[in-house]
């Protein structure tokens, strides 16, 4: 007996927050505080000063982000995720959270989002569907919008310990090669970020393990730079974000 390329998806994901994430009925927002005083940092920039940019959540899973955004007075929030587990834990947060595929959903609202967040969904998907991805994301996001995503990062010492660590991964990326992809998609002025210890604003002890990091930081420079006459992308936590902009004056793509 065969079975469906991607069968398993639906059978993991009917249960993934209780099973995969250890999560119970009701939303937690002790720890969605918690989770959101990082998020300050890392998001630095990147975010729309005003509070009526119209926000998509892609893989919104328990809502986590979704309450981070609705603290901090952004009022326009919208999240999409295929787990009904996790959609039943994000409508906690805000009734505006839809059940179902990413793509399609993406697929169905061309230049409607000013913010596109991806935390941890793009390694879920198969090398087919990726670009796909990226260019419905381009497609959704008006004109000055803005993609951020967060993935676990193939440059890291740790990154095959994430890349492996939940069943439903297919894919790891370092921040060049999605980089890359995101200037074929069409996004602008992008940038990657380490997403490790806080320096300031955390906790003492954030404070404390951003010094060691980089410490750290420099030996793995200096590691690369022995091996292969280069100190690398200088990303190396085990997680980074990457983010890109839809200028303002781009057409909107058809994929």
């Amino acid at each position: 007996m065969t079975l469906d390329q991607g069968s398993y998806r639906k059978r993991i994901y009917e249960k993934y927050a209780s099973k995969f994430h250890d999560a119970g009925q009701n939303f937690d927002p002790v720890a969605a505080v918690r989770l959101g005083k990082g998020y300050d940092y890392y998001f630095r920039n990147w975010l729309s000063a005003s509070r009526d940019a119209s926000i998509l959540d892609l893989a919104c899973g328990g809502g986590n982000l979704l309450y981070y955004f609705k603290e901090r007075g952004y009022a326009c929030l919208t999240g999409v995720d295929i787990s009904s587990e996790q959609v039943q834990l994000a409508r906690q947060v805000t009734p505006n959270v839809f059940e179902g595929n990413v793509l399609d959903f993406l697929r169905i609202h061309p230049n409607a989002f000013d913010c596109l967040l991806g935390v941890d969904i793009i390694e879920h998907l198969y090398k087919t569907e990726v670009l796909n991805f990226l260019d419905l994301c381009f497609s959704a996001l008006r004109p000055g919008g803005r993609l951020i995503l967060q993935t676990p990062n193939a440059d890291s010492p740790w990154g095959t310990m994430l890349r492996y660590g939940d069943f439903t991964h297919e894919v790891i990326f370092n921040s060049k090669s999605l980089l890359y992809l995101l200037a074929l998609s069409g996004f602008k002025e992008s940038e990657a970020r380490e997403l490790g210890p806080v320096p300031w604003g955390y906790s003492m002890a954030s404070t404390g393990r951003y010094v060691a990091w980089q410490f750290i930081r420099v030996m793995l420079k200096l590691w690369n730079l022995a091996e292969t006459g280069k100190s690398g992308s200088g990303i190396f936590s085990r997680v980074f974000l990457v983010s890109g902009c839809k200028r303002r004056d781009a057409n909107v793509m058809s994929p």
